[in-house]
C-alpha cells in the first residue's frame, strides 16, 4: 500500500505558499537529526514542478525548514522557472537546495529546454531557477553536449 504523505507547510524559500505533495511506498523520518526518507515510487508535485525516483532525502533545520533534498535512482522530472522556462529531464542524482532555488544534477544527465528546444547533456548540471540560468561539466570521456533546434530558411516562412 502507497503511503501519501501530503505537506502543507509554509517552506518560504520553497513553496512560495504553494502545496508540497509527496507519494511513496514507504515513508521514515528521524525527528533528532532532521531528516526523511522517503522510497518506492516516489513522486513529489509542486505546483507545475514534478519529481520522480527510487529513493528522495529531506534534510530540515531546527525550525523545520528544509535544506536539502536528494532524489536517486532513475530520477525524472519536469521543472518551471520563475521565468516561465519549462525543463524536462533524468539524471542518476538530483540535489535541491530551496534556500538557493537551485537544483543540480549528476550522472547521465539530459536536461531539455521544452519551450526553446535546447538540449544538455553531461556527467554535471545546474540549474538556477531564479535566475533562469544552467551550467554543465563533463568527464574527459565525455564532454557536454549542447544541442540546439535551428530551422532552416525554409522552414522560417
Amino acid at each position: 500500500m502507497k503511503y501519501i504523505i501530503l505537506f502543507t507547510l509554509l517552506f518560504t524559500s520553497l513553496l512560495n505558499a504553494e502545496d508540497l505533495k509527496i507519494k511513496a511506498n514507504a515513508f521514515k523520518a528521524d525527528e533528532n537529526t532532521g531528516i526523511s526518507v522517503f522510497s518506492g515510487d516516489v513522486n513529489i508535485i509542486k505546483k507545475n514542478d514534478e519529481l520522480n525516483a527510487s529513493k528522495v532525502t529531506i534534510y530540515v533545520d531546527k525550525e523545520n525548514q528544509p535544506t536539502k533534498f536528494i532524489a536517486v535512482g532513475d530520477v525524472s522530472f519536469v521543472i518551471e522557472t520563475k521565468q516561465g522556462s519549462i525543463y524536462r529531464g533524468q539524471a542518476g542524482k538530483v540535489i535541491y537546495l530551496p534556500n538557493k532555488q537551485e537544483y543540480r544534477f549528476f550522472k547521465d544527465v539530459h536536461l531539455k529546454q521544452v519551450d526553446e528546444k535546447k538540449e544538455i547533456i553531461g556527467e554535471e548540471v545546474v540549474l538556477e531557477t531564479t535566475k533562469g540560468k544552467a551550467y554543465a561539466k563533463g568527464v574527459k570521456s565525455e564532454p557536454v553536449i549542447m544541442i540546439f533546434n535551428i530551422p532552416d530558411a525554409e522552414e522560417k516562412e
